[in-house]
Order: structure tokens, then C-alpha cells, then sequence
């Protein structure tokens, strides 16, 4: 198990190494300079600039040097907020779009466990046609398409929630369901498949033998051994909802990393597009190298599979 892990971390740490390489090469293989826009500027002034932010100095050594503060965790200054340096322009923007990613997780999981239990119970029923026509509708309808929807329908047309921000809890609901509506459909086809399957094996049957209730067969036989799937997408689940709010952040005006992020494009705002970047893939690796371990954890046949290779 420790070599398991071990060699999930040796890999983690060097698909980081070849983003946070291949990132700074592709910034730095747009034509121009990101401090061709500033405004007003005499030459003098655009050469002190680059030498402020170490762009006149050869592409390796820029290169050196961002790897020697990436290490000290220092993501360097923005080009367009002035004297705001990009850890402190993602810690206070990471909290909303935590939230928002939090909710939507949860949301996800109890949903999306619901509607596939429900049709696997009702296999081949009106019950799981439905839950598998709404899977369908969430898996085929983009986020970017299904935000504006919700929004008009329900703040601007019937005026039940507020069109942008989230000041009040309620505020969260749109923004919920267009971020997890996809995630509850994925989840909720997993469920159904493997619950089937599971409800017809051996096991079930000499539960029901037992004279077992339903619902303990369910929750606490065909649910736990249906969940290792769900457990496996966990990882990408978190990681791919926190950062996938972007579009959703700029549709319903959420002060998150989504905002700052299309913006830093925009401007070419090259540290803050670089250190936000990093920041989503170091996300993904964690939550991926987390939910490795939990598979690991939850499914015997894993555990043993680990010891047979240390």
C-alpha cells in the first residue's frame, strides 16, 4: 500500500512539472508582449517594465526563476492589478468558487445516487425511462447553455431567485444546477449499472432469504457495493466542478477564480494566468491522487492487488 502510494505521488508530482513547463512555453509562444497594451508609455518606461517583471532576461532564466518561487510558493505579481500579487488575487476570489464547488459536490452525489437508485429499482420501468431521460437532458445540455436558461426562466421571467451574485443561500441554487447537472446524470447512470448488477447477485438473494427490510438491502448491501465507481469519478468529480465554474462564475457574476481567470486571458495578464493555472492543476492531481487512495481503501480486491506488487 505505501509503494502504491508512493508511486501515485512520484506521478503526480511529475505530471505537474511537465503542465507547469508546458504552460509558461505556450504563454510565452504568443507573439508580442503582454506590456504592449499599457497605455501612455514612453520606451523607457515599457524597458523598466519588463525588467520589473524579469521579462527582458533570457527565456530560460525566466523560466529558472519561475520555478525557484513556484517552490516558495510565490505565483509573482499581476501585470494588471498593481502591487496585488496573484496568491493573494486567488485566495480571496478561491473562496466563492469553494462554496459554489462544495454545493455543488454534495449536490451532486444525493442527487445522482437518488435518480440511480430509483432506476435501478424500477429497472425498465416508467420510473428508470425518466431518470435516464433527465441523465440524458444533464449529459447532452452544456453548462454555458443551461445557466442562461435557468436564469431567465427563474429570476428574470418568474422572479424567484436573484439573477447574479450569491448573497443569499437561495442565490446558489441556479448556479448548482447548471454546474452539477452533468456530474448528477454521470453519477446516477453509474449507480443504476452497477446496482442492477449488484441486486442480482448471490448475496442479495440470501439477504432477502434472511428476511432482511428493503431499504437495509438497499443501503446497506446493493448501495455500498454499488458506490466504488462513484468513489473513483470523486476525484475528478471535486476537481472538474471547482474548476469548471468558470463559465458559470462569469454567467451568473460570481467573484470566483472563473472571473479573474477570463480576465487574466483578456488582459494576457501572463503571472495571473500562469499561478491560476497551477493552482487548478495542483487541484486536479490532489483530489485524483486522493480518490486513488480511498479506491484503494473501500475495494478489498484493490488492497490486496497493492500488496501483491510491494
Amino acid at each position: 500500500m505505501v509503494r502504491f502510494i508512493l508511486q501515485k505521488f512520484v506521478f503526480m508530482i511529475v505530471s505537474l512539472f511537465v503542465l507547469v513547463t508546458a504552460t509558461f512555453v505556450l504563454m510565452n509562444a504568443v507573439p508580442g508582449s503582454p506590456l504592449q497594451r499599457e497605455k501612455a508609455t514612453t520606451p523607457q518606461i515599457q524597458k523598466n517594465l519588463e525588467a520589473y517583471y524579469g521579462l527582458d532576461k533570457p527565456l530560460i532564466q525566466q523560466y529558472g526563476i519561475y520555478l525557484k518561487n513556484l517552490l516558495k510558493f510565490d505565483l509573482g505579481i499581476s501585470m494588471k492589478k498593481r502591487f496585488y500579487s496573484v496568491n493573494k488575487i486567488i485566495a480571496d476570489s478561491f473562496k466563492y468558487s469553494l462554496r459554489l464547488g462544495v454545493v455543488s459536490v454534495i449536490t451532486s452525489v444525493i442527487a445522482g445516487c437518488v435518480l440511480g437508485i430509483i432506476a435501478a429499482l424500477h429497472h425498465r420501468k416508467f420510473l428508470d425511462n425518466l431518470a435516464m431521460v433527465l441523465a440524458v437532458i444533464g449529459l447532452a445540455v452544456p453548462s454555458m447553455v443551461m445557466a442562461p436558461l435557468l436564469q431567465y426562466l427563474f429570476a428574470v421571467k418568474f422572479r424567484l431567485f436573484n439573477v447574479a451574485g450569491l448573497e443569499r443561500p437561495l442565490d446558489y441554487v441556479l448556479p448548482t444546477i447548471a454546474l452539477s447537472s452533468a456530474s448528477i446524470a454521470f453519477i446516477a447512470r453509474l449507480i443504476r449499472t452497477t446496482m442492477t448488477e449488484v441486486l442480482h447477485a448471490d448475496f442479495i438473494r440470501t439477504a432477502k432469504a434472511k428476511g432482511l427490510p428493503g431499504h437495509l438491502i438497499v443501503w446497506r448491501h446493493a448501495l455500498r457495493n454499488s458506490m466504488l465507481p462513484v468513489v473513483t469519478y470523486l476525484g475528478y468529480l471535486v476537481a472538474g466542478v471547482i474548476t469548471g465554474s468558470v463559465v458559470i462564475e462569469a454567467i451568473f457574476a460570481i467573484p470566483g477564480m472563473g472571473k479573474f481567470f477570463v480576465q487574466s486571458v483578456v488582459d494576457r495578464d501572463y503571472p495571473l494566468i500562469m499561478g491560476i493555472t497551477v493552482f487548478y492543476a495542483v487541484l486536479l492531481m490532489v483530489c485524483r491522487f486522493l480518490a486513488d487512495i480511498a479506491y484503494a481503501l473501500v475495494d478489498p480486491r484493490m488492497r490486496n492487488f497493492t500488496k501483491k506488487v510491494a
